[in-house]
């Protein structure tokens, strides 16, 4: 049996006895009065005996204390002193134990270290973070790679704004969260209410309580293999550190039926703790199964109030100044540094971004950002020419062109194109003719195919105004035709005027209610149907006329008055669709 070495102290033992040397080990290394300094992340390479290898997870990269436990005992691989003088290159150690895989950039371990060295990581601009360095100007973090949604991405409840309902603080959702007990999830929402945050503050708190690993996939980038992998990682982060992994899954919509049938049984025996976050109506794109092993937190799209809230969180961690009503007032103006130019806005611009960045805090942020970037990059020049700083204001109008674009939230195949045709159907019901406006416009505005409301306005002249008004059938049918002849955006004021009639058109069920009973008629039927009478046979031929086909029937226009005449059969003489009530 091959020797194994211990990664702390580098002596040699046995395969059996390594787990108990381990413990004894690691808890003497821990007793150090000073703490290991930190070194590069190539120093995971073994290293000679009498030096201290514990401070090779205190990498300023992210670290991880825990990497390959088993080694061989291959001493070709044992760097010497030449090795670290940089004489020749370092040989990489072979881990012998292969059911042990550990990410190590996707995962930090407990300690102090561990917990700042991840927040540097996920949080931070060139190394920096916005809690870890108050001192970094608004102009570089307004001026960096990553968006300002990412750079201000909020790591507790605590300035996590608008989802009361759902992880307020009176919230049983909001204990279990805090005592990390965390159930699997599925979080439905639209764009930019706060999914992948509450996941995030979710794995900020879990990496440095250190009760839970935490790995993050997208299902648009992310295979089955990949999931898999992942899988085989947690059973064996809980098989020997006893440790839990959550498994969050980006737009888990994206995988197909038989890719969410691979977390079942891993969702089921608590080998993942699976939170997915998804846009679309999980009813619809999520697995039951899937759904039946997961709690589905339906996040609403953020209000006014609490996209104001982030705003003034924004402008204060970024350090721009807030102007309530008169920009000329001096007060409200501090002294300059004379390096960096001072940044100031209008209450008036950020309350413009929480009324039309409709409910997405993503846009919003990014739309101030692009805002406070314009006015920066315009004022550089007259800065370099006085020599001084400079002081920028944001007005309202900057930031209406930071965000041109279209804020009404509409997808044509998804959740809301369904409750927008139902408010329109309901609205006319209701002879409501300003709300079926409203909602008409609504669809059009975010891009629906006119044809496609034109065919509903043709079943709602049929279903729902019926003989109470037989002209709005044709009505219907005619608007349909030119709005295939003409198309948007002209057939727009066509369909408008079509709705407008249905909705004050009077309304009668009675064709769809009548139509609907002969359907429960002939479905609750028990045994074969009835035969057709043999009078209301037609008899093209002489045998069908040998058998009593058409035999006795009156034709009724030969007759002045009305004709005595059995036109339904024997089982259902006397019925009427129209009263009648299906058992």
């Amino acid at each position: 049996m091959d020797a194994v070495h211990c990664p702390v102290c580098l002596k040699d033992f046995t395969c059996a006895t390594i787990n108990g040397h381990l413990d004894a080990c690691l808890l003497k290394s821990g007793t150090d009065s000073e703490p290991p300094l930190k070194k590069s992340r190539i120093s995971l390479t073994a290293e000679p005996p009498g030096v201290n290898s514990t401070s090779s997870s205190m990498a300023g990269a992210p670290s991880s204390s825990v990497f390959s436990l088993f080694q061989t005992n291959n001493k070709s691989n044992v760097s010497g002193p030449s090795d670290r003088n940089g004489s020749s290159k370092q040989p990489a150690v072979t881990a012998v134990n292969k059911g042990v895989k550990r990410d190590l950039s996707s995962e930090a371990e407990p300690g102090p270290q561990g917990a700042e060295d991840l927040k540097s990581q996920s949080s931070g601009l060139n190394g920096q973070t916005l809690k870890a360095s108050p001192d970094v100007s608004p102009l570089t973090l307004l001026t960096g790679n990553k968006p300002l949604a990412e750079l201000l991405r909020p790591n507790t409840l605590e300035e996590y704004f608008g989802q009361n309902k759902v992880v307020g603080p009176q919230t049983l959702l909001r204990s279990l969260l805090d005592s990390q007990e965390i159930p699997s999830l599925i979080l439905w929402g639209p764009p930019g209410c706060g999914k992948t945050t509450l996941a995030h503050i979710l794995s900020s708190t879990s990496k440095k309580k250190g009760t839970a690993r935490f790995v993050t996939l997208s299902a648009t980038s992310a295979s089955t293999s990949d999931v898999r992998e992942v899988i085989k990682q947690a059973h064996n982060e809980l098989r020997l550190c006893k440790r839990k992994t959550i498994m969050f899954i980006d737009e888990i919509h994206r995988f197909n039926k038989s890719q969410q049938d691979t977390f079942l049984p891993h969702v089921e025996c608590g080998t993942v703790t699976l939170i997915g976050a998804t846009t679309e109506n999980p009813s619809f794109q999520v697995n039951a199964a899937l759904l039946s092993r997961c709690r589905v937190l339906v996040l609403e799209k953020l209000s006014v109030e609490a996209m104001g809230l982030i705003l003034d969180r924004a402008v204060a961690r970024l350090g721009i100044r807030v102007l309530e009503q008169d920009p000329a007032n001096p007060k409200q103006r501090d002294q300059s540094d004379g390096h960096e130019p001072k940044i100031f806005i209008e209450q008036k611009a950020l309350d413009t971004i929480a009324y039309l960045c409709d409910g997405d805090a993503r846009a919003g942020l990014n739309g101030l950002q692009l805002a406070v970037q314009a006015r920066v990059s315009s004022a550089r020049p007259d800065q370099s020419e006085r020599g001084g700083s400079e002081e920028i204001l944001v007005k309202e109008d900057h930031v209406k062109e930071g965000l041109q674009r279209s804020h009404i939230l509409y997808d044509k195949a998804g959740e809301e194109h369904y409750n927008c045709i139902s408010a329109l159907h309901k609205s006319l019901r209701g002879s409501n003719e300003n709300a079926s406006l409203y909602w008409l416009g609504r669809m059009l505005e975010g891009g629906e195919d006119p044809l496609y409301v034109a065919r509903r306005l043709v079943r709602f002249a049929s279903e729902d105004v019926g003989m109470a008004d037989p002209a709005a059938l044709p009505q219907a049918v005619s608007a349909f035709q030119a709005c295939h002849f003409i198309g948007m955006p002209e057939c727009e004021v066509i369909l408008a005027q079509c709705a407008v009639y249905l909705a004050r058109a009077p309304k009668s069920v009675d064709i769809y209610q009548a139509y609907a009973n002969v359907k429960a008629c002939l479905r609750n039927h028990k045994g074969p149907l009835p035969s057709v009478p043999l009078h209301l046979r037609n008899a093209p031929t002489g045998l069908m006329k040998q058998l009593g086909y058409a035999k006795g029937y009156k034709y009724n226009p030969a007759f002045s008055e009305p004709v005595e005449q059995q036109y339904l059969p024997e089982e259902l003489q006397g019925i009427d669709f129209f009263t009648w009530t299906p058992s």
